[in-house]
């Protein structure tokens, strides 16, 4: 299945070498000129990873040009290739090749965010509070969001709603140590510390998603469930008249005050047999 194509696209926001000449032109501009951008979703980057892209420039040069845009004091703020830009500093280099575009607030945050979506460099709790800014600061609802980034509004809502995990969480999250799956899991359990036990539990054990799911259904299961008491004769002998009565397997769960009666039917024309003979 292919993958669908976030937003405007990355050649959208950087041309390809080709576009350069006849659509924007390419300046050179001192490093010390530019400022960090403020709507840089990412927090992490990889130390290692930076290296390798500052030995990758140092031998061939910055390939693509980094994206800023103009500030009122004669700077320029950084828009998207903070890892070029970094790298660059990283060696000492006194300039680097960049494109200047005028943008809005939200159009640089947008921007800077579909960057690193397309390039698969956020961890989930980066892209969930990108988002959240998009929502808060610039009024953008979950469904325009969805549409500026080219994934579905479920998708945006669902990671929207992982940053309701307690700080700790989040922070295993970030770090690789539990998925996207397994918050998914923890937000069934609403008690904060619950979910934080529950979290420090699928991290010391290397639990999959599967078993967590496993877990979190064995936990929310009602008390009175985890308290059956062993079937006496009288029981059996129900279970069995009520499976000739019915023709089906039924199974009798006694509580110390109340139960349940579970019967099993397998197609939608068994129910309509069921139904009919209990007259329903």
């Amino acid at each position: 299945m292919q993958r669908k194509v976030l937003g405007r696209g990355l050649e959208a926001i950087i041309p390809q070498d080709t576009e350069l000449a006849s659509r924007e032109r390419v300046q050179h501009l001192k490093v010390s000129e530019i400022k960090p951008s403020r709507f840089q979703p990412r927090v992490y980057f990889s130390q290692g990873k930076l290296e390798e892209l500052a030995n990758s420039i140092k031998e061939k040069g910055v390939i693509q040009p980094v994206l800023v845009r103009s500030l009122v004091d004669g700077q320029y703020e950084l828009i998207a290739g903070e890892r070029r830009f970094k790298a660059v500093k990283f060696l000492g280099l006194e300039e680097i090749p960049a494109i200047v575009r005028r943008l809005s607030d939200a159009d640089a945050l947008e921007t800077a965010l579909i960057e690193n979506i397309q390039r698969e460099e956020l961890n989930p709790v980066e892209e969930a509070q990108a988002y959240r800014r998009l929502s808060q600061e610039f009024g953008l609802t979950q469904e325009a969001i969805a549409q500026r980034v080219g994934k579905d509004k479920t998708s945006v809502s669902n990671l929207l709603r992982v940053l309701n995990l307690p700080e700790k969480v989040l922070d295993f999250l970030s770090q690789n140590s539990i998925t996207l799956g397994h918050a998914k899991t923890i937000l069934s359990l609403i008690d904060p510390k619950r979910q934080m036990t529950f979290c420090d539990q699928i991290v010391k054990k290397g639990l999959s998603v599967r078993q967590c799911e496993l877990l979190v259904q064995h936990a929310r299961r009602p008390r009175s469930a985890k308290m059956n008491l062993p079937k006496d004769a009288t029981t059996q002998d129900l279970e069995e008249r009520l499976q000739h009565l019915l023709g089906t397997k039924v199974r009798i769960h006694p509580g110390k005050k109340r139960g349940r009666i579970e019967i099993e039917y397998y197609s939608p024309e068994d129910l309509d047999r069921l139904l009919a003979i209990l007259k329903v």
